[in-house]
């Protein structure tokens, strides 16, 4: 039988793959942090190692290195599960020679244990035979056929759990934990907005991010691609946030709190869209700067969003005018016709009327603000921006749309 570590500080999750892997006919062990793994991971001596990549007191990246230095390990199969927008850290955990990088957020148990498969050379169970072994075993010990003597009690294989049966219970399961989850993250974010220090801001972004990280994982396994997505894209951000605290302003405080509250929209009307992930959407992206045009067609790239740019405000109307976008990006400073005055002109359109628009730009005063609601806009960026802010905020209203 094959032996599969599981290295993941969400026990939720790590229970999940657990039970799953038993099932299938793996032994399974878990290590809920880094330094645990690589001490399990000697005396286990596994086949596999699943890892995440985002674990307290030594990152994945730390992990693979080590693990791949150590005798014996060298080209066992090590599977990384990772953040979707943290390419870099996916990056270094290639480098540090894993096997396979899989996106957290768009992998369920299922594929996992394909993947896994795949890796190991296993088809079908986890003791390398096709169907199984195909033998029952007695309370005693021994193989059995079917029959019993001596009135000796027969252990019969376990019933295995259908697919659907097994992602029915885990979804009863997020269900039946959301409500908590999300008074937790609405607490903590409320802790947030009122500590006074960067170090206490810090801390609280910090529990933010294990809170969602754990979310992400328990979303995915249960098939919630779309809160998976949105938690996912929220999770990079308070890392970036973390890591960056200077970028710790009113704009960005605000996209987590409207992602936040996002999560709950999806819990109570998100049925119709639960399984999706990125939706297919097309963004109209106007700003006479050419740099400032990448760097906002670059975040959408992060959240696999299609964009479409234009320098010229008048131009940018005419095409507004013959194509329909899900989306549109203004700066507010343009020459000729500023975005609040291109906003006023696309809200006349029919098509338009509800189309949801982002100002992005670096006039951050209250009248400014004041004049992107008056002008029809629907919220308001400033410059200089993080990525995974605009792309967060572009996965909000995507999905919001589709709700309607």
């Amino acid at each position: 039988m094959k032996k599969i570590l599981i290295v993941e500080d969400d026990q939720i999750v790590a229970n999940i793959y657990r039970n799953k892997f038993t099932v299938e006919g793996f032994v399974v062990e878990v290590a809920g942090d880094g330094h645990a793994g690589l001490e399990l991971a000697e005396s286990f001596r596994p086949d596999a190692i699943i890892l995440d990549l985002m674990l307290p007191k030594m990152t994945g990246v730390d992990f693979m290195k080590d693990i791949r230095s150590r005798e014996g390990f060298q080209t066992i199969p090590v599977i990384v599960f990772s953040n979707t927008y943290l390419t870099n850290m996916v990056q270094e955990a290639w480098k540090a020679g894993a096997t396979k990088c899989l996106s957290k957020a768009n992998c369920n148990p299922k594929q996992l244990l394909e993947v896994l498969r795949g890796a190991l050379g296993v088809n079908g169970s986890g003791n390398g035979n096709a169907g199984g072994n195909g033998t029952t075993h007695s309370a005693r010990g021994g193989a059995s056929g079917g029959g019993s003597k001596g009135g000796a009690d027969v252990m019969h294989p376990p019933v295995m759990p259908t697919e659907a049966e097994f992602q029915s219970t885990l979804l009863a399961n997020l269900r039946a934990n959301l409500p908590a989850t999300l008074m937790g993250l609405r607490a903590q974010l409320q802790n947030l907005f009122k500590a006074t220090t960067e170090d206490a801001r810090l801390r609280q972004i910090q529990d933010l991010f294990r809170r969602i990280h754990t979310l992400t994982g328990s979303a995915a396994t249960a098939g919630q691609v779309a809160m998976a997505t949105v938690a996912d894209a929220l999770e990079a951000l308070l890392k970036e946030l973390h890591d960056k605290p200077k970028n710790i302003n009113a704009s960005t405080l605000r996209t987590v709190a409207a992602a936040i509250d996002f999560l709950g929209i999806l819990f109570e009307r998100g049925a119709s869209i639960a399984s999706e992930g990125p939706p297919a959407a097309t963004i109209f992206v106007v700003d006479d700067e050419a740099i400032s045009r990448r760097a906002v067609t670059h975040a959408l790239d992060k959240a696999k969003l299609k964009s479409v740019s234009e320098e010229s405000p008048g131009a940018a109307m005419e095409i507004l005018k013959k194509n329909t976008f899900d989306l549109v990006v203004l700066d507010v400073d343009m020459p000729g016709m500023n975005g609040f005055e291109l906003c006023a002109k696309l809200r006349t359109l029919p098509a338009y009327k509800k189309t949801p628009v982002v100002f992005v730009t670096g006039l951050n005063d209250f009248e400014s603000r004041a004049n992107s609601t008056m002008s029809g806009g629907n919220d308001f960026i400033a410059k200089p921006f993080l990525f995974m802010e605009l792309a967060l905020k572009a996965l909000i209203f995507i999905y919001k749309a589709k709700l309607a």
